[in-house]
């Protein structure tokens, strides 16, 4: 009889430590999943971060690049109005050389 008890009891007790591993299954299982998600946010936060990086440093050395171009541009028609005024001056006094003939 006594050990018929003892056979029941640990039949109890083994289930007990089931049931307690089973909940402390789900528990690991859900503090992983919150990791995950934790460490996934973090992961996409950094991701954004370095978009944005790298979007204000092009923005920046497209404006640079824009203003060098400018720069370079208003050099060169500098040089055009330079080059052509003096044959402008020379057509000018050609037609009216013409014209008085």
């Amino acid at each position: 009889m006594e050990l018929i008890k003892k056979i029941k009891q640990a039949e109890a007790d083994a289930q007990g430590i089931v049931e307690q591993a089973k909940t402390r299954a789900v528990e690991i299982a859900e503090e992983a999943r919150k990791a995950r998600t934790a460490a996934q946010a973090e992961a996409e936060q950094a991701r954004r971060k370095a978009i944005d990086a790298a979007v204000a440093q092009a923005r920046q050395e497209g404006e640079a690049e824009a203003a060098d171009l400018k720069a370079q541009a208003e050099t060169e028609r500098g040089k055009l109005r330079q080059d052509t005024e003096s044959k402008i001056q020379t057509a000018v006094e050609t037609v009216v050389n013409y014209l008085k003939g």
